[in-house]
This record gives C-alpha cells, sequence and structure tokens, in this order.
C-alpha cells in the first residue's frame, strides 16, 4: 500500500473514527484503525465490538493495499507533523512508513485480517431523516437518560417505530424526556422498539452536523447510520424499556407559562445553596409570584421569586434545581407550559416542539 493525503484530511478523518477506540482494549486489535487503500479512496475503520465505524475519502493511490495501526500514537504523529501532504507506506501489512518533508517514521502496525469483519447491513430495513432532525431528537432525550445504572435498559435512548412515527426516549427514574418525528416508514412494518446504547447516541450525535440526510439502517441487534461518507453501526441492547405514557400526567390542574431564560437563572442561583445529600429547592407558588427555597446546613440559605401568572390557592412542591434547569436547557422557546397535578406527581414541561419533559417530585421540607 502507498498513498498520499492532505494532513488536514487524515487529521479530520482519524478524528472521526477515533472516539469509537476503547482506551483499554480487551484484545491488542481493537487499539487500532484499520486503513484500506483501494481505487482511489482510503477507508478507515475503527471498532471496540460494540460500535463500527467507518469512514472514506478521495486521496492519491499509488499501491493499493491495507494495514492496522496503533489509533492515538498515529494520531498524535500526525497532528504534530507541519507538512501539508503524508505519504503513508506498507511494503509487509504490519509495518507502515509516515512520510512529510524531510521526516520519515516507522510504525508497527498489525495485519489487516485480525481486524474484525465489518457488519453487513444490505439487506436492513431503512428510512432517511434530516440531519438536524436527527440530532435534535437524540439530544432532546439523551440528557434525561441514566449513566451506569444498574438497570442496563436505562443506559440507552428508546426508539420506537411506529407506521411513521419515530419517538425517542431518555429516563433515569427521576426524569424523562420523550420526543418525536414523522418518518417515511412501511406501515406493514411491526411496531418495533431499539435500544440505542449511550456512547452509540454521542457518536451519532457527533456526526448529525452537515445539513444533510441521514440514512438509519434498523437490524434485530443493529442500529446503523450513513452520514455522508461515513457509516457507523452499534449494537442494540436487550431489555424491556418502561412504558413511558404511564408515567407522563394525564390528569393536569394547574398549568403556567414561566419564561425559561429568567427561571434558568433563578434555578443556578438558588441551587448553590442546596445539600450536597438532598439537592432539593422548594417551589411556592402564590398569587402572581413563584418563589424558590433552598438551605444547607455548611452555606446557608436563599430564595429568589419570579412573577408568573398563577392566581389559584398557593401551592408547594419541590424538585431537583439541576434536573429542571436541564430540561429547560433543551427546551428551545422563549416561554415553557409546566403542568402539575399534586405535590406527590410529576410535572410536565413542554415547548412548542413535541418535547415531553417530566420531572418527578422530591419530599418536601421546611425551609
Amino acid at each position: 500500500m502507498k498513498i498520499i493525503i492532505s494532513r488536514s484530511l487524515l487529521i479530520d478523518l482519524i478524528g472521526t473514527i477515533q472516539g469509537v477506540i476503547p482506551l483499554k482494549a480487551p484484545i491488542p486489535i481493537l487499539s487500532n484503525l484499520l486503513i484500506e487503500a483501494s481505487k482511489g479512496e482510503l477507508m478507515m475503520s475503527g471498532t471496540d465490538l460494540k460500535i463500527n465505524i467507518r469512514r472514506h475519502v478521495l486521496c492519491q493511490v499509488i499501491e493499493e493495499g491495507a494495514i492496522t495501526l496503533p489509533a492515538r500514537r498515529f494520531f498524535q504523529l500526525i497532528r504534530e507533523m507541519t507538512t501539508l501532504d503524508i505519504e503513508i507506506e506498507s511494503k509487509t501489512g504490519d509495518i507502515a512508513y509516515i512520510r512529510g518533508g524531510t521526516s520519515e517514521f516507522r510504525i508497527h502496525g498489525m495485519h489487516k485480517s485480525e481486524f474484525p469483519s465489518f457488519p453487513d447491513l444490505s439487506q436492513s430495513p431503512s428510512f432517511t431523516i434530516d440531519s438536524a432532525t436527527f440530532k435534535e431528537m437524540l439530544s432532546k432525550s439523551i440528557f434525561a437518560a441514566a449513566r451506569e445504572d444498574s438497570r442496563h435498559v436505562l443506559n440507552s435512548i428508546f426508539m420506537y417505530i411506529e407506521e411513521n412515527l419515530a419517538t425517542f426516549t431518555g429516563t433515569d427514574g427521576k426524569r424523562l424526556a420523550k420526543i418525536n418525528t414523522s418518518i417515511s416508514w412501511d406501515k406493514n412494518q411491526t411496531p418495533t422498539g431499539y435500544l440505542i446504547p449511550l456512547k452509540a447516541c454521542e457518536e451519532m450525535i457527533k456526526l448529525s452536523q452537515n445539513d444533510v440526510l441521514i440514512s438509519v439502517y434498523l437490524l434485530p441487534s443493529k442500529v446503523g447510520i450513513k452520514v455522508g461518507p461515513t457509516l457507523l453501526i452499534a449494537n442494540l441492547l436487550s431489555g424491556d424499556y418502561p412504558d413511558a405514557q404511564k408515567i407522563i400526567p394525564t390528569k393536569i390542574e394547574k398549568t403556567l407559562i414561566l419564561h425559561r431564560e429568567e427561571l434558568m437563572s433563578l434555578l443556578k442561583q438558588i441551587a448553590l445553596f442546596t445539600s450536597e445529600k438532598n439537592h432539593s429547592v422548594h417551589f411556592s407558588f402564590k398569587k402572581g409570584e413563584l418563589i424558590l427555597t433552598a438551605n444547607s446546613a455548611e452555606l446557608g440559605d436563599g430564595k429568589v421569586s419570579m412573577p408568573v401568572d398563577y392566581f389559584e390557592e398557593p401551592f408547594e412542591i419541590a424538585f431537583n434545581p439541576f434536573f429542571f434547569h436541564d430540561i429547560l436547557r433543551h427546551s428551545k422557546d422563549e416561554t415553557v407550559h409546566f403542568s402539575l397535578t399534586n405535590a406527590y406527581n410529576p410535572g410536565l414541561i413542554t415547548d412548542s416542539t413535541t418535547a415531553n419533559f417530566i420531572i418527578m417530585p422530591m419530599r418536601l421540607t421546611h425551609v
């Protein structure tokens, strides 16, 4: 193999792939990138056995071939080089020569035959979606998902497809985010849910930067997305996801319109006075006013307020301010609708999108 490629293009290429390379690979080959050159293209692949990513770019291919190289050291070297173009040559399939200007380096790699095979999606059903919409679906649900929860199904985004609707849900049991979008899908397909691991979702969000159409491929055990020259395939989790519909309040007794940025500012202030063991803020609704209070034995106590369109009987409830702030941060409008039933049932926050944000109340304590 022998190629000449732009250094900036090579940096961008490796940067796309290296996110899936494990820091402590269970087998040595997983620390490597697979580099293949043929027909005027360089194709690079990486995997941790759960997520596979592959991207191809045009370059000058002098001799076709393939090799795998240690991802992080190779990336570090390319970033430190200063020439506009870089030459990569491998004569044996396990040693590569990297050249730029007057510099030459020899890197020990591994033969491509040791690299895991890339999954085949050619027979899988698929749909297309605008990259901005796909990114919004994932971004507005992933923040509410659990991290390293023993209930492994919560460490994922649940994508449910029924007829022409794709619904994305994330929850950690204390908050929930659910949003949907229309897609072109075969109505005869059986409604199916897919548990997409969080790491795969994060990589998908990174790829969804350009204003392009994304192809989403679905298999019983895998999901794949194709964004331009990049293909990512991830193993799905197995298990039963909680029924989000049962959590969303239906008997709403109070709905208020809240100014989003003003409340975000107040939440950041009052959160400083919550206890490390119990991040709880007291929400007191009175005629025309919302009062937020919190206290901490270590620091003291705080009280902030804002005008609201509320003229019913006084009402009190408590929430985690960080969770509430996260929800507001992922809303998009100047104002949001905040719906409540009582102090013991979850609150519902909505905006002009299809998103439903649920936040569980905390135990009321005297402040």
